[in-house]
């Protein structure tokens, strides 16, 4: 009769294949991202607060310039005349493989901000807040010494050129989008300046800097 002989394995061979061949944890690659995420961008451009105040409190046409918005509609909306204005708009964005609606409540403060809220959160964002800041750049008195007899042609202390400031705040409600769209939400708001600026020249004409 044959004997088969057990042969003996050590066992920190099957340690060792255990930790080979096991899946990483992936709790780590995903912690935070649902956290609340803020970029800032800056530009000087060559048009008044007025002009600049007037597109961005345009809400409704945000669907045919600002990136990733493919729908946008004013709701309600109060007096102009009270300072601040405030809206309620409803808009859709679309971007890689997410699309999603919501309503934001839009402060506006005509010639210094508009900012827009997120009512609530929404399965793509937790929160959403956008705030536009205008500021007049001073202007080099022209080289005379004759007082100046025109008229002004825009409010006082406003000048040709603004510095507008983007305050873009968001956090996705899952960690799984905030993964795959954390290094494209950081281009985000350079866009929406490029395209409010390309929006203006539409409207007012190409100005030089």
């Amino acid at each position: 009769m044959l004997r088969v002989s057990r042969v003996g394995v050590p066992r920190r061979f099957f340690t060792h294949r255990r930790h080979l061949f096991s899946l990483p944890d992936l709790s780590n690659i995903f912690q935070g991202r649902t956290e609340l995420q803020t970029y800032n961008e800056q530009k000087s451009l060559p048009y008044t607060r007025l002009e600049l105040y007037d597109v961005v409190s345009d809400v409704g046409s945000y669907q045919y310039f600002i990136p990733f918005c493919s729908a946008s509609r004013v709701i309600s909306t109060t007096d102009k005349t009270e300072i601040p204005i405030l809206l309620d708009a409803e808009l859709t964005v679309q971007f890689l493989a997410f699309k999603e609606s919501y309503v934001s409540r839009v402060t506006c403060i005509p010639l210094e901000s508009v900012q827009a809220v997120a009512l609530s959160s929404t399965p793509l964002f937790k929160e959403l807040t956008t705030t536009w800041r205008f500021k007049s750049i001073p202007e080099s008195p022209p080289p005379t010494t004759q007082p100046s007899t025109l008229l002004p042609s825009r409010p006082p202390g406003d000048s040709s050129s603004t510095l507008v400031s983007l305050d873009l705040a968001f956090a996705f409600t899952s960690p799984i989008h905030a993964a795959v769209s954390s290094s494209f939400f950081g281009q985000v708001s350079r866009l929406m300046v490029n395209a409010f600026e390309e929006r203006c020249a539409e409207v007012y004409g190409r100005k030089d800097r």
